[in-house]
């Protein structure tokens, strides 16, 4: 009788790696809640940006966040722009590039940095 609960005990034992090994596996296949590849740290606000850049944090596949540099003595504003769930990482960085620079024309802004930048690409 003893060996038959510590061979079973031996099974859960071993099987207790195994399945953590295997968990590893399935989360490296999505993106989602990953920041990827940060080249400076956003600023972020209260405003529209900050859902964005939670929105590109969740997004499971290829998704890029662009906004302009942020000075505090010159400039009072955030302009941003995302793609999210694009076919590669880079038609998602031309996309958002696109988005931010859109939103520079529209409002008719200039920063002190001269324009956009890629925040964080996945």
């Amino acid at each position: 009788m003893k060996l038959k609960y510590c061979q079973i005990a031996a099974a859960s034992i071993i099987s207790i790696p195994l399945i953590f090994s295997t968990t590893g596996y399935s989360q490296a296949g999505s993106l989602s809640g990953s920041k990827g590849d940060v080249r400076f740290p956003p600023t972020l606000g209260s405003g529209e940006c900050n859902v964005a850049y939670k929105a590109y944090v969740a997004a499971g596949g290829h998704s890029a966040y662009a906004t302009t540099f942020y000075s505090r003595v010159v400039d009072l504003y955030i302009i941003c722009g995302t793609k999210l769930n694009a076919p590669s990482q880079k038609a998602a960085e031309e996309m958002a590039l696109r988005g931010c620079q859109a939103g520079l024309s529209k409002w008719k802004v200039k920063t002190a940095s001269g324009g956009c930048a890629i925040s964080a690409s996945k």
